[in-house]
């Protein structure tokens, strides 16, 4: 057994003269210049700028994400989107819904903080409070109106049988709400596909209310559960994007799977796609990893909302237009 020091002469430094090395055409890469990115002309399209990113990472991921979306759509196939409450008020329903009006999207799911930012939108054009101002004399989430309609609105949801998600949807544009076009659940009830709200209890503003029925909300929302696991059902070779939810979607995701999968419902070669501005547990391990164990591929993109939905998005109706559906 060779002493310290005897393999470098006695130096304290290791000795290198003898280390074999390997040409380089013989070593796999895995980078090269034809991957790179490429220089945006002034005036270029924006599907354009999609095919001039690098292809490597979540470049790549994003072209391959927009491509699965709009060939499952071909085919008939579901996208589901799930949208957590900061993707709304960070102004992003318009695009949102704009994807929903297109037919590319065919089911909205939303915890009860994004039922409510979106109903205050609709009817008031503003949403979101200073929430540490209003903790100091406890009128944070104390909005008398959003509290009395929602809360009576999902108590009459809850007599008939009905969902939050529709409940609120239908009652935004019965009324004519002033700002109706912006509303997720507005714009799914007038393309008539499945809108549903997930709450936990306790988590949301109104729940502090005088008008608050626990039984009642959890009714309607467990509505919404049984018609969201009738979406999950028809999921086999679709798309699932989880929109900023960190806990509750992915959570209801996962059991809606369990559910369908345990009566008999095949959800195989599924899509699934994270985007968040930071990466949390529960989507990585109940949306992109757990559903997808035996087939499909997955997706994580990290990053704030307001610019990375905006690029899916775009690249979405660049690409749809670009198969055959271009109007100029």
């Amino acid at each position: 057994m060779k002493k310290r020091g005897e393999e470098s002469g006695g130096r304290d430094g290791f000795d290198l003269s003898k280390v074999k090395t390997v040409p380089f055409r013989k070593i796999e890469r895995k980078v090269s210049v034809d991957l790179f990115a490429r220089p945006v002309r002034a005036g270029s399209r924006f599907s354009e700028f999609i095919s001039s990113l690098p292809s490597v990472l979540a470049a790549s991921d994003l072209r391959a994400l927009q491509a699965a979306i709009l060939e499952a759509r071909a085919k008939g196939r579901p996208v589901v989107a799930m949208v957590g409450a900061h993707v709304i008020k960070c102004g992003l329903a318009p695009i949102l819904n704009d994807l929903i009006d297109r037919g590319i999207f065919s089911a909205v799911a939303m915890n009860g903080a994004g039922a409510v930012h979106d109903f205050e939108i609709a009817l008031f054009g503003e949403t979101s409070e200073e929430v540490g101002e209003g903790l100091l004399d406890g009128t944070f989430g104390m909005s008398e109106e959003t509290g009395a309609l929602m809360n009576g609105i999902i108590n009459e949801a809850a007599k008939k049988g009905s969902g939050i998600g529709r409940a609120l949807g239908s009652y935004l544009l019965a009324r004519k709400a002033k700002h109706r076009e912006v509303s997720l659940m507005a714009m799914a009830c007038t393309k008539e596909i499945p809108a549903t709200v997930h709450v936990a209890i306790g988590t949301d503003v109104i729940h502090q209310h005088p008008s608050f029925d626990g039984g009642a909300t959890g009714a309607a929302a467990g509505e919404d559960f049984r018609r969201f696991c009738r979406v999950v059902s028809e999921l086999k070779d679709g798309v699932v994007l989880n929109l900023g939810s960190a806990v509750i979607l992915p959570e209801v995701f996962l059991k809606a799977l369990c559910v369908v999968r345990n009566l008999g419902h095949e959800v195989s070669n599924l899509t699934a796609a994270d985007f968040d501005m930071i990466r949390h547990y529960r989507p990585a391990r109940n949306v992109l990893e757990r559903p997808t164990l035996g087939g499909g591929k997955s997706f994580s993109f990290t990053g704030h909302h307001e610019i990375m939905i905006p690029l899916l998005a775009a690249g979405l109706v660049e690409g749809s237009l670009d198969k055959g559906k271009r109007k100029d």
